[in-house]
């Protein structure tokens, strides 16, 4: 299937656009398959080279939630198991490390050929180690946090995470703590997609 301006939907699937341009997207019962531009990010010094892909929405659609949320799958055949990143606009970025560019051949700019479909049961996110000392600390919400979900622990930590200056993490943190330590299971008043609070993105693309 070859898309052109317009897009739409053929006998093997859909043209829709992003802001990376077309993409060619089949979806079936056992996940997504889509075609997408592999993005450079603007990158800070001294930062390990990686890339990333957007998908398109109708993929992201398939995935049990708009949050941060896990997938295996394929990028140009190679395998790879991830958790992707809500982009802020109802959809999920990619991030693709140099090793798998490499072994999949491909560089920055190349339509890569991305095939994603959500894990069977997501798994524990490794915790922060701050955020482990503060928990250690505190035994009543360390209780709390060990009896919670995991879904709920994927949030805790993203929110924590997405703090963008360090003297706001240490604050939420010492939050956490406290709402853990009353009884509160799920992070409170938190936007794990982000398209709400406007607070979460995909990478900025270099020029």
């Amino acid at each position: 299937m070859q898309c052109r301006r317009g897009g739409g939907r053929g006998p093997s699937g859909w043209c829709v656009r992003t802001d990376n341009g077309w993409m060619k997207m089949t979806q079936d019962k056992s996940g997504s398959r889509f075609e997408a531009v592999l993005s450079r990010p603007v990158l800070s010094e001294g930062e390990s080279i990686w890339g990333f892909v957007v998908l398109p929405k109708s993929a992201s659609e398939g995935l049990p939630r708009r949050g941060r949320t896990t997938v295996e799958g394929s990028l140009n055949g190679q395998a790879f198991v991830v958790t992707l990143e809500p982009d802020g606009r109802l959809s999920h970025w990619l991030r693709v490390d140099r090793e798998l560019m490499e072994a999949a051949g491909v560089e920055f700019g190349d339509a890569v050929a991305v095939e994603i479909r959500p894990v069977e049961q997501e798994p524990e996110p490794e915790v922060p180690s701050d955020l482990a000392a503060a928990l250690e600390a505190a035994p009543e919400a360390r209780a709390v946090w060990d009896g919670t979900t995991t879904i709920a622990r994927v949030d805790w930590i993203h929110w924590i995470t997405s703090a963008k200056q360090s003297k706001t993490r240490a604050k939420r943190i010492d939050d956490a703590c406290d709402m853990l330590a009353s009884g509160k299971r799920r992070v409170c008043c938190f936007d794990p997609s982000g398209y709400y609070s406007k607070a979460l993105s995909a990478p900025q693309a270099a020029d």
